[in-house]
């Protein structure tokens, strides 16, 4: 179940990355050279181009708030370390912290 849950981590960052957008881009090519593109076609692509956008966008906003909360952090002397890292932590660990 770990190896499942890093994966989907994974995964998610890897949307926001510029190379999701190449993939999506290369294979709408390789679908309209194919000749199998219609409008339905056309209409997945531009919804997988749109999920990729907000993908992006979420993951900006996160890692800004998060380098924020970084540097508040360093900035108040009595702060615990072992939380300037937990944003590497997978999703599951992190509810569990916040419930102690």
């Amino acid at each position: 179940m770990n190896l499942l849950n890093r994966g989907l981590t994974l995964l998610g960052v890897s949307t926001a990355r510029p190379a999701a957008f190449v993939i999506v881009v290369l294979y709408g090519t390789a679908w309209a050279l194919l000749g199998h593109i219609d409008w339905h076609g056309a209409a997945t692509l531009a919804t997988w181009v749109m999920t990729l956008l907000i993908q992006r966008a979420e993951h900006r906003d996160t890692q800004a708030i998060q380098a924020k909360l970084d540097e508040l952090l360093k900035a108040h002397g009595q702060a615990s370390n072992n939380l300037v890292k937990i944003d590497e932590q997978e999703p599951e660990e992190i509810e569990e912290r916040r419930g102690q």
